[in-house]
């Protein structure tokens, strides 16, 4: 192939060939070419030659040993290479390659060039890949550009320097001043660049946020005048005058309306006008739309307007395009905490939503139909939101499943309903729900005795009915163990009466111990539902003990440990098995998984106030992996302090611990009595601000070795996310975190979140302890720190 073959026959022959490896020949042979006659002296080619090389350059292959070619192009006198050589420098350089610096000065001189087109080069090749070095030394010329006659050198001069603010920002004042003097041009290019440079200047710098401020009027004139001009063939797209030039100006009223009661006042009337003319039909017009209820929203607008604006939303909701749609629920999902009412005249379209074939637009409604769940509309709600948790995709069950749960905690109209909702979602989507969950269904069923009756008779059926759904099966074996007798009398008002024997019952649970598709855990209520049994019937207890003694060698260790306890209870200590197996008391509320005997210590009302430190600045954030060494801030500390894990933990108080210390062993229990501990220490509040309330209770259960545990709730009428604590104590002192309940704290003190310290103190120094605060309220980070420096019950 002849190296001067024109590019179009290059381009053929590439694409001609039939295998990678051919094409690869072909440009190989081209590129041998185009570097030989780089070397020659005089080459008239060179334009010919570089424009194929930024050809191959396209093509992913290496063209590197072009770069000086482009430096000295540029500063050729002629254009024609002058612009190639400009083309390949911003395809091939960039700021951090030493050639690029060979450059400056050809740009420095093109940007005084008499050509407009020469100047139009040098601003493209600066705005492209300008360093930071060349910035600073070619910004006087750019503001000198800004000031120039002509409008078309004065609109690349404008996204010139937006590149150049960019870069170095303290180069924004420079500016400032021209820009705003390019807000009085007729050129739209140049008001296009004037808008955008303005708006990076006031992003960047708050001075010059006030500043600009002033401007809204001449903004507001310009808008007005795009808005209520006739036809302009120039600038017309799809019967809008200039929408690129009226979202950047609707973009740029939102940031100076932004915190101002002057600018908003200044620009209501103007985005009432803009919403009410523009044409919705088209995609142009909804995208200036969307900017103007964009802006609405983030300003201090009226009221009436922000209605308005999401009404807009709400016809969006109606468009054929999914995009739009999306877009929609995203704005109003940030909207719905400020102006629920107003969102929640759209209720019946966003839960139209629900049934979208996009996986994307489903996602976005279920997260704004649970945001519009309240106390009127709940059972309407629930109604749909339970249909849709029967048809919906596998991956947004859990959060589904999830969202039920809190606004039936928070909405329920009665007891019975909470329980049955709860137990329709067990029963649609079992597999896919929280760790928590069964422990709180049981702490609900154990807090209404009206309903047990009811609900051991509709567990019972559902057992029969199905045994996959594991969560389901757990609450049902323990609900059967706690009022078996219940379930055996058969005499039910809420239900159909049914007749339902021992040997039935009994059936039920040996096929939950059976099945494989049971998990330990699973077997475990099962196991123990069977053994509460023996003393809530009386003809079926010797096949009880048949099947807690088959059980004494299964090859699973704590199902096996469970089922030798039990027969102990059978067998040496079968005086005590009536006590030991007698009903569960009723579980205080409390937070999530939390058990009945911590409940009942945080119960106690405080007496003694503990000493702490609030007034303490918060420390900054920092990266996960950079946590800060909390010893550092109670001195004296060498050595860094590991962070506690932040995973949610599951509930205790399920027939098998998951260690077997956990819960102590059941026949050193039952070997010997020892006198009854004193009564923990009151809890008392350490830490009260910004509806944050947290608690601190001391056990102390050696000399040395003391359990603290802390409990926060969220007294706010928005929800807290991301909750966490940390803990330092002197260097002495042994620390140990066990994992918290959860990292979400629902507002209105719905529930809490319980974090266990476990402190060993062998040099009996002088405890104290700092504990820091993280968490997240309505999409803004909080972090705050606490010292205590006395604990009660010490």
């Amino acid at each position: 192939m002849s190296p001067s073959i024109p590019l179009q026959e290059m381009i053929r022959a590439i694409r001609s060939a039939r295998t990678q490896c051919e094409e690869r020949g072909v440009i190989q042979r081209e590129c041998a070419a185009i570097r030989a006659q780089f070397r020659q002296a005089d080459n008239g080619a060179r334009s010919h030659n570089l424009a194929k090389l930024l050809y191959v350059h396209m093509l992913g292959y290496p063209a590197h040993f072009g770069q000086m070619e482009c430096v000295r192009m540029i500063a050729s006198p002629r254009y024609s290479e002058k612009r190639v050589g400009y083309l390949g420098a911003m395809m091939l350089l960039d700021e951090k390659q030493d050639a690029s610096l060979l450059i400056t000065n050809s740009i420095k001189n093109d940007l005084s060039h008499s050509n407009q087109y020469v100047q139009s080069l040098a601003l493209c090749t600066l705005a492209c890949m300008g360093s930071a070095e060349m910035c600073r030394d070619l910004a006087p010329e750019i503001d000198r550009l800004l000031r120039a006659s002509n409008s078309y050198i004065k609109k690349k001069a404008a996204l010139c320097a937006v590149h150049i603010v960019r870069k170095v920002h303290e180069l924004g004042e420079l500016f400032a001043p021209a820009a705003r003097s390019l807000l009085t041009e007729k050129n739209h290019g140049v008001l296009h660049g004037a808008v955008v440079l303005i708006t990076e200047l006031c992003e960047r710098n708050p001075e010059a946020l006030e500043r600009f401020r002033k401007t809204v009027p001449d903004l507001v004139q310009i808008m007005k005048g795009l808005v209520i001009s006739g036809y302009s063939p120039e600038h017309d797209v799809a019967g809008i005058s200039d929408p690129f030039l009226q979202v950047r100006i609707l973009r740029l009223l939102r940031i100076l309306g932004r915190h101002s009661e002057t600018a908003s006042d200044a620009m209501n009337d103007l985005l009432a006008q803009v919403a009410t003319n523009t044409d919705s039909t088209k995609t142009v017009g909804n995208a200036v739309l969307y900017e103007t209820v964009l802006t609405v929203l983030d300003i201090k607008s009226e009221s009436g307007l922000r209605v308005l604006a999401v009404n807009i939303l709400g016809r969006f909701l109606l468009n054929n395009d999914r995009n739009i749609r999306y877009i929609a629920m995203m704005s109003l999902q940030k909207i719905v905490g400020t102006d629920h009412n107003a969102v929640q005249r759209h209720r019946g379209t966003i839960v139209d939503c629900l049934k979208d074939h996009d996986a994307s637009v489903k996602r976005r409604a279920l997260e704004l139909s649970l945001a519009l769940v309240s106390a009127s509309n709940i059972r309407s709600m629930m109604k749909e939101l339970l249909l849709f948790l029967s048809s919906c995709p596998p991956e947004l069950r859990a959060q589904t499943a999830s969202g039920i749960f809190n606004a039936a905690e928070r909405y329920a109209p009665s007891q019975r309903w909470h329980i049955d909702t709860i137990l329709h979602v067990l029963t649609t989507a079992g597999g896919d729900v929280r760790d928590e969950t069964v422990p709180n269904l049981i702490q609900l069923i154990t807090n209404t005795s009206e309903l047990h009756c009811y609900t051991v008779h509709k567990l019972y059926r559902a057992l029969l009915t199905d045994i996959s759904q594991q969560p389901l099966v757990q609450v049902a074996c323990w609900c059967i163990g706690e009022y078996g007798d219940l379930l055996l009398k058969g005499e039910c008002q809420e239900t159909e009466p049914a007749q339902v024997t021992e040997d039935d019952v009994l059936d039920s649970l040996e096929t939950v111990l059976q099945s494989h598709m049971s998990a330990p855990a699973t077997r475990g209520f099962a196991l123990t539902a069977t053994m509460k049994l023996s003393t809530r019937i009386t003809d079926n207890v010797d096949r009880i003990r048949s099947i807690v003694s088959i059980y004494g060698s299964c090859i699973d260790v704590e199902l096996q440990q469970r089922a030798v306890e039990y027969n102990a209870l059978f067998k040496k200590y079968d005086h005590m098995r009536a006590a030991v197996l007698e009903r569960m008391p009723v579980i205080e509320k409390n937070s999530l998984g939390q058990t009945n005997g911590e409940s009942a210590v945080e119960a106690i009302k405080a007496v003694q106030p503990a000493t702490v430190k609030q007034g303490e600045p918060p420390l900054p954030l920092q990266p996960a992996n950079q946590v800060c060494d909390l010893l550092d801030l109670l001195g004296g500390s060498e050595e860094p302090l590991q962070p506690s894990s932040v995973q949610s933990g599951t509930a205790s108080g399920l027939p098998i611990n998951n260690s077997s210390t956990a819960g102590g062993d059941l026949l050193d229990l039952l070997g010997g009595f020892e006198p009854t501990p004193a009564a923990p220490a009151p809890a008392v509040t350490v830490y009260e601000k910004d509806g944050v309330n947290l608690t601190l209770l001391c056990e102390k259960h050696s000399d040395s070795g003391l359990t603290v545990t802390l409990t926060a709730s969220n007294s706010n009428d928005s929800d807290i996310s991301s909750f966490t604590l940390q803990a330092a104590v002197p260097k002495s002192v042994q620390l140990h975190m066990k994992a918290p309940s959860g990292d979400f704290l629902p507002a209105r003190g719905a529930a809490k979140v319980t974090q266990m310290v476990v402190l060993n103190n062998p040099n009996k120094v002088n405890l104290k302890m700092r504990v820091r605060i993280s968490y997240t309220s309505q999409g803004s980070a909080c972090q705050d720190t606490v010292q205590i420096d006395s604990f009660p019950g010490l």
